[in-house]
């Protein structure tokens, strides 16, 4: 994908923990779409959509390139925007110093992160919006895929 890209991203989890998933629908301004999923057999919720980003700007070679991310994880997105700041400061560690979860997904979404300037938005998740849904369907078919390999 080149040019501008808009990227729509999901997790989902059955039981937290428990079968995980995640969606991305990624668009270029050149017209390519590309829709793309995967997950664990034992996860949590907080993973998937970390995983769901990381998976998205995985697959993006040209660095740097213009990207939008519409999450509907604020988990997501308050952590890469505000709260990775102090973590990496502190050692990963949070201010009440105990260890960052998921940090090991924090540092790899990071390094992808760094190579790209992205533009971050939130929507909340279940309200219609046509790719949040996809994503959302991509997410699911994660988890059945993940529920039916235990």
């Amino acid at each position: 994908m080149s040019g501008k890209i808009t990227i729509y991203t999901d997790g989902a989890c059955s039981g937290n923990p428990g079968a995980g998933g995640w969606g991305a629908v990624l668009y270029s301004d050149a017209g390519h779409k590309r829709e793309m999923h995967g997950g664990e057999a034992l996860t949590t919720n907080n993973r998937m959509e970390l995983c769901a980003v990381i998976g998205a700007l995985s697959i993006i070679k040209q660095a740097p390139s213009d990207i939008e991310i519409t999450t509907d994880s604020t988990y997501v997105k308050d952590g890469i925007t505000t709260w990775i700041k102090s973590w990496k400061k502190n050692g990963w560690r949070t201010s009440a110093r105990r260890a960052v979860k998921n940090a090991d997904l924090w540092r790899r979404l990071d390094e992808l992160v760094a190579l790209h300037n992205i533009t971050w938005h939130w929507i909340k998740g279940h309200s219609g919006h046509p790719e949040n849904e996809r994503a959302d369907e991509l997410a699911r078919l994660g988890v059945e895929e993940n529920r039916a390999s235990t």
